[in-house]
């Protein structure tokens, strides 16, 4: 469901340099669609970035994975042409359109050439507003999602994350479940449930876009025009905020493997709230990863336990979690999980040391601007803080703002946030020492 670009359009790509500041226009197309703009002439290349709020947690009851179903089916033809048609018209441009959904978005990824773009546009444009989910691509790619459920079946990784995902969120929210969906769901689904996902997902009033190239506020509005301008107003409702329901535990899923996965959290923060930087930093010096972090270092240096154990700040559209993973050999993981919930109690204290604090900082702060390696790279980047509520001016202050954590702002939110009693921890394998507690 994803191309890879070719060569040429790779090099492209990372054409633009990376930049610590950049001119993002905010535009608005004649027709009053929104987008966001980096013109950068240098080269005859446009990426364009597009999201339509809502993703596969707009699946109606009943009818789960038909939304991913339906993104991986705008490839497959439309208008006139069927699938191989258009994949050869696509070609024929040296474009690349890219189709994806996740729990928050229906994706889509266009990239090509300026002597292409009116040719490209169009055919991007037929794709969105006339796809035509053929009997034959439906069944091709209802094999391909079976495929990946059967995969993820046997996966420790995968089946852990299902299953946290369930406990967090509960079996009635969309984010309890996968967006691939079941077997039993994707096997019943219809065209008729794909034209309805379709017609659900991809509106008006959900859209996010932004572009980064060869292209002028005055091209991109008549392009944004020409590809929107029929699609809905309005799609189906959006689901309410997630409600986490999470409680203290370990869950033990037995699948026979020479190793356990353990996949654990807790309730998170918002990126709007005003100690969101202090947590950013404060999971850095924590688990995110790097040797200077406190888990990598007891964890892996001075014990061996792992190759990898890792926290994040988890942020979805509608739930934030503070979310961390680790595997070890099933003799080891009990162990493991001990030093991850003593480190866990220790950094709720909130006492940080000043070269903990200015490492994470120098990380941060140095590593941000490397993120900005391409024009491909940039609109994603910019689409992400679109749907994330952020303002364009935040890449301009996002390093003051982690510049200006204290150590005191660092203990305030780790005793806020850090409550080791009430971890979740799953773990699938078989762990030698370790039981459900519920």
């Amino acid at each position: 469901m994803k191309r890879i670009l070719t060569l040429g359009l790779v090099l492209l790509a990372l054409a633009l340099p990376a930049q610590a500041r950049m001119k993002i226009q905010q535009i608005t197309s004649p027709g009053g669609v929104k987008a966001w703009l980096v013109e950068e002439h240098s080269i005859p290349f446009t990426s364009l970035e597009i999201r339509f709020r809502g993703g596969t947690s707009l699946d109606r009851p009943g009818k789960r994975g038909a939304v991913y179903m339906m993104a991986g089916l705008l490839e497959e033809g439309a208008g006139d042409m069927d699938a191989q048609a258009f994949q050869r018209a696509r070609d024929a441009l040296a474009a690349s359109l890219g189709f994806d959904a996740n729990a928050d978005a229906v994706t889509i990824s266009a990239r090509f050439l300026s002597e292409n773009r009116d040719r490209a546009v169009d055919l991007l444009r037929l794709a969105i507003n006339k796809p035509r989910f053929d009997d034959r691509a439906i069944k091709r790619v209802r094999a391909q999602i079976l495929s990946i459920i059967a995969q993820d079946r046997k996966s420790p990784r995968a089946i852990a994350n299902r299953a946290f995902d369930k406990l967090a969120f509960g079996p009635d929210h969309p984010y309890g479940s996968s967006g691939t969906g079941t077997e039993q769901s994707v096997r019943a689904l219809s065209r008729a449930d794909v034209v309805q996902a379709w017609k659900d997902a991809l509106a008006r009033d959900r859209l996010v876009v932004a572009a980064v190239g060869d292209i002028t506020p005055e091209q991109l509005g008549l392009i944004l025009d020409r590809l929107f301008d029929g699609l809905p107003a309005t799609g189906r409702r959006m689901p309410p905020r997630a409600k986490l329901v999470l409680t203290p535990g370990v869950t033990v899923i037995d699948y026979p493997s020479p190793q356990s996965v353990a996949v654990f959290g807790e309730a998170g923060i918002r990126r709007d709230d005003p100690d969101f930087f202090a947590a950013y930093v404060m999971n850095r010096i924590f688990g995110a990863g790097g040797f200077t972090s406190r888990l990598t270092r007891e964890v892996r240096e001075k014990r061996g336990l792992t190759y990898g154990v890792y926290t994040w700040l988890a942020h979805y559209s509608l739930a934030d979690m503070l979310q961390g993973s680790v595997s070890s050999s099933n003799d080891r993981i009990a162990e493991a999980l001990k030093v991850i919930r003593d480190q866990w109690r220790k950094m709720a204290t909130g006492k940080v040391s000043q070269d903990e604090l200015d490492a994470a900082k120098k990380y941060l702060t140095g590593a941000y601007p490397l993120r900005f390696d391409g024009n491909t790279r940039i609109a994603s980047i910019l689409a992400g803080m679109q749907l994330d509520g952020m303002p364009a001016s935040y890449i301009d202050t996002r390093n003051d703002r982690i510049n200006a954590v204290t150590l005191k702002d660092v203990e305030r939110v780790a005793k806020r946030l850090m409550k080791p009693d009430n971890l979740r921890i799953v773990v699938v394998g078989q762990p030698v020492g370790l039981k459900s507690t519920d």
